[in-house]
Order: structure tokens, then C-alpha cells, then sequence
């Protein structure tokens, strides 16, 4: 019986894909609810990212002990999905782990 190597995945990178003026626009599309699907794919991977770096830095910036750190899900969904009227993906934080370890 061969033996099983373990591939460790590689991270992948928090760093915008797309220009401001690009993202602003694709977030103008989809409050009018004109955005093509794969338009739409680019902006929630894009969401994502901000998502998950917001959580990253309040991680990094506050003790463990602080209510900041406590409710870092909360402060960045609200910062991120709720504040421009979308509605977060299920089980977002999830995806997290794709761009870094909790």
C-alpha cells in the first residue's frame, strides 16, 4: 500500500483583483439589479476578500479580551454586506480560511 502524502493548500491572496472605480461600479449594477452572473461572481469574491481582511486586522489590532475582538464577525459583516443592502452569503466566515488561518 502506497503511502499518503499530505498536499498543503495553498493560500490565496487577500489582494484586490479589481480597481475601485471597477468595484464601485459592480456595486451600482447590483443595487439596480442589472449585473450579469459573472460580474456578480467577481464582486462577492471581491466582498469576500474585504470581509476576511476585515476580520484579519481587528484579529491582529485587539487583545483577545476585548469586546472589539469579541464581535470582529459583526462589526465587519456590517461594515461589509449590511451597509451597502446586500445580504451575507451562508456561513461566510467559512470561506475565510482560504486566504488565512483563524
Amino acid at each position: 500500500m502506497p503511502k499518503k502524502i499530505n498536499k498543503t493548500k495553498r493560500r490565496k491572496s487577500l489582494k484586490s483583483k479589481i480597481s475601485d472605480k471597477k468595484y464601485k461600479e459592480l456595486i451600482q449594477k447590483k443595487k439596480s439589479k442589472s449585473i450579469s452572473k459573472n460580474q456578480n461572481k467577481i464582486l462577492e469574491s471581491e466582498l469576500n476578500k474585504k470581509y476576511c481582511k476585515c476580520i484579519k486586522t481587528l484579529k491582529k489590532k485587539y487583545p483577545k479580551n476585548s469586546r472589539t475582538y469579541k464581535g470582529k464577525f459583526g462589526i465587519c459583516m456590517n461594515s461589509i454586506y449590511k451597509n451597502r443592502d446586500f445580504d451575507p452569503p451562508y456561513n461566510v466566515s467559512n470561506l475565510c480560511k482560504l486566504y488565512y488561518s483563524f
